[in-house]
């Protein structure tokens, strides 16, 4: 591996990728220390600290590399450009024109990838709006008010500051993965989130909090069951069904020609849906706490005991929170991995191009075959997701050691990138003739 990335930097090229990469990532740290103008910083700490709301935004922090506990002008991160592409996924398969976009080769990605970059402006727009509106609750932005005649422009200025920072960060992105390494959103979240590892490294070791003691126990348990998550992650991302794929032949001249697309199996992932089942069920398990967590100070006694329950019911330091958790997240994984798989019509180009499943008709029954068989080894991948998404609860039972943002969703996000990053290292070495890293 040392000598890998030594020739990495020996192929002049792939050097400059590599720096323009990190260059990148330095100018996207540095944006991310730009702080909103006007806020109340020790209201923004009271806010993170507080046990009603800490929680909730600390899964809005994850995909904000840690900007949003310094409301920065990048706190909202990529998150919105997340949101369109899950909100597009699935409307390819609703709306006739995106599906025929999509079956448009590169020219129909570019422009699904244009109406995505639109939808994230309205969708930053809200999310923005909707942060205001909390740090002013909390008293971070005591000015901000887009309603009233003397706070507009400032309101304005600030709702425009935080949408101008994602989608900068968004451009960041584009030139990332048009002129470095990796993908440029992913590897921007990526840094986001090791960027904040010195932070978590100091909880874990200091995690006695007014006593000061090295917790070494607790350390070592929690790093063990760290180390045995991302394995899983890593064997379950990674692993795949091969279905053995049969072409007819052509001939051409008197010979036989044997048709070729790429390779003779065809690979079904465990893993299809990545981390989006994660992200739909934080998203919904979060919503019902977070509208009731504004009527807590209702006048009216029996909203003020309903907020107050539904807020104690969706605490994610509860047992009841963490099985919801762990059913949403295996639902989510089968709707997702159905409608991608859905969308890419496997069946259909196999009967154009000549190819066939042994034993298996082509048509309906190849789709059906490929449906049992994704079924079948998604629910290995649901079950994984699932409790990856519950183990940092159980984990802090059993160490007694609880580290906020070290979550599931990081976990998966920081092995993910790395393999797809490592990947197209590999693939630029071994084009070259060099030995890649795995090999």
């Amino acid at each position: 591996m040392l000598e890998a990335t030594v020739n990495a930097f020996k192929i002049h090229d792939l050097r400059n990728k590599i720096l323009f990469t990190l260059s990148m990532l330095v100018v996207y740290r540095v944006v991310a220390h730009v702080p909103v103008p006007g806020i109340d910083t020790a209201a923004l700490a009271n806010l993170f600290n507080s046990q009603d709301v800490g929680q909730i935004l600390g899964v809005l922090n994850i995909f904000s590399g840690g900007t949003l506990n310094q409301f920065s002008v990048a706190s909202m991160g990529v998150y919105p450009y997340i949101t369109a592409s899950i909100i597009m996924q699935l409307l390819i398969g609703i709306v006739p024109r995106l599906t025929e976009l999509s079956k448009e080769g590169e020219q129909g990605r570019n422009r699904l990838n244009q109406y995505q970059q639109w939808l994230t402006v309205p969708l930053a727009l809200l999310q923005g709006y909707g942060q205001c509106v909390l740090m002013k609750s909390a008293g971070v932005l005591p000015a901000f008010d887009l309603f009233n005649g003397t706070d507009t422009i400032y309101s304005l200025s600030v709702l425009m500051s935080l949408v101008a920072g994602t989608m900068f960060l968004l451009w960041i992105g584009e030139l990332i993965t048009e002129n470095g390494i990796g993908n440029g959103i992913s590897i921007i979240i990526f840094g986001g989130i090791v960027s904040r590892l010195p932070t978590l490294v100091g909880q874990l070791a200091f995690s006695q909090g007014s006593t000061g003691d090295l917790n070494i126990l607790g350390l070592a348990l929690f790093m063990l069951v760290g180390l045995v998550t991302v394995v899983g992650i890593v064997l379950i991302q990674e692993g795949q069904r091969r279905i053995p794929v049969h072409y007819s032949r052509t001939v051409i001249r008197g010979q036989q020609v044997r048709k070729q697309t790429g390779s003779s199996f065809l690979p079904l992932r465990v893993n299809s849906a990545g981390m989006i089942p994660l992200i739909f069920a934080v998203s919904i398990m979060i919503f019902p706490a977070t509208v009731a967590s504004f009527l807590t100070a209702s006048q009216t006694p029996w909203v003020r005991d309903l907020a107050n329950w539904v807020v104690a019911f969706f605490n994610p330091n509860t047992l009841q929170y963490q099985i919801f958790y762990f059913l949403l997240v295996v639902a989510f994984t089968f709707f997702y991995t159905t409608v991608v798989f859905g969308q890419q019509n496997i069946a259909e180009n196999l009967q154009k191009q000549g190819g066939s499943i042994p034993g298996i008709r082509p048509g309906q029954r190849t789709n059906k075959y490929l449906t049992d068989v994704l079924n079948r080894i998604t629910l290995l991948g649901a079950f994984f997701l699932g409790t990856v998404a519950v183990m940092p609860y159980f984990a802090q039972l059993i160490t007694g050691v609880a580290v906020q943002g070290l979550t599931s969703t990081a976990l998966l996000i920081v092995v993910g990138v790395a393999i797809d990053t490592m990947k197209q290292l590999e693939a630029q070495l071994l084009m070259r003739r060099y030995e890649g890293f795995i090999h």
